[in-house]
């Protein structure tokens, strides 16, 4: 188990960066449409589709925003 000194508190901040992928894919009326498409992927499919890794990357910053560097957290 980690000690809490590694790990910081989630700021307005992280918040916020971590519910942007979330409300990004929960208004449906935005990107309920066909155009543009890509590759013939309606627009609806890969809005969703892009958001799997650029949630990740969210997460990603919001992790090195909060873990100190050089903690080891298991």
């Amino acid at each position: 188990m980690s000690s809490s000194s590694n790990v910081r508190g989630l700021g307005p901040l992280q918040v916020v960066l971590l519910a942007i992928p979330c409300i990004a894919v929960l208004i449906v009326p935005w990107f309920n449409r066909v155009d543009p498409e890509i590759a013939g992927i309606p627009f609806f499919y890969w809005w969703q589709m892009l958001w799997v890794p650029l949630s990740g990357v969210f997460i990603g910053i919001v992790y090195r925003m909060v873990v100190k560097p050089g903690s080891k957290e298991d």
